[in-house]
């Protein structure tokens, strides 16, 4: 079933930005640039997900969540805000408010969450440092970049992100390879991890295993 969230972000380019974003994994999405228009949309349909900013026009995130909860609405929310003080993260969480996000934030850092907390985080998308993958499309971004890679690179690094911790024989690393060798592997791999910064170890007569970050 597919999984409904009201938006409240009255940046209309981050607003636009993460409902791209939820809509490409399959969200339905309905976005209000303010708090009474948002206030009128949660009475009109109901929603598996709130994501609120706090600073907005008519109605704040804080107040509108304040009156849901007295209207017994229970739907779990995740607040976004410029807004760090401890006063407005505390108010936040005691109307109940299930999670707390900073901007700035990489929209995939609210995707991550937004599936954790609608138990659908059997995500395609994996952070390692400062990586964020997504296994299904194959996009890898730095530091909310896209970070291209060689056709080789990519076969390695994905083997490599999807395994995490594990002992790779170095037999199946060099399927990866378009003319295998222990030369080429060792090349292929040290461009890897300079492209990217993981930490690939070597398991001497063994094969080689990505490090937990």
């Amino acid at each position: 079933m597919i999984k409904k969230i009201l938006l409240l972000e009255d940046d209309k380019l981050l607003a636009q930005t993460i409902k791209e974003l939820l809509e490409s994994e399959n969200y339905h999405v309905t976005l209000a640039l303010d708090g009474a228009e948002a206030s009128e949309l949660s009475y009109d349909e109901k929603f598996d997900l709130y994501v609120f900013d706090i600073n907005v026009p008519e109605i704040n995130g804080l107040e509108l969540l304040e009156a849901l909860r007295n209207a017994q609405d229970n739907t779990p929310t995740i607040f976004i805000s410029a807004l760090v003080d401890l006063n407005s993260i505390t108010k936040g969480f005691s109307l109940g408010a299930d999670d707390y996000i900073k901007k700035p934030f990489f929209p995939e850092e609210l995707l991550i969450r937004i599936k954790a907390k609608l138990g659908t985080q059997n995500s395609t998308i994996i952070m390692y440092k400062n990586l964020l993958y997504d296994t299904k499309s194959k996009t890898l971004k730095k530091d909310g970049h896209i970070l291209p890679l060689g056709e080789v690179q990519e076969r390695l690094f994905d083997i490599f992100i999807t395994n995490i911790g594990q002992i790779l024989d170095k037999e199946i690393l060099l399927d990866c390879l378009e003319k295998a060798s222990d030369a080429a592997l060792r090349t292929a791999i040290t461009k890897l991890k300079h492209s990217t910064n993981i930490e690939i170890k070597n398991i001497r007569g063994v094969g080689y295993t990505l490090e937990q970050s």
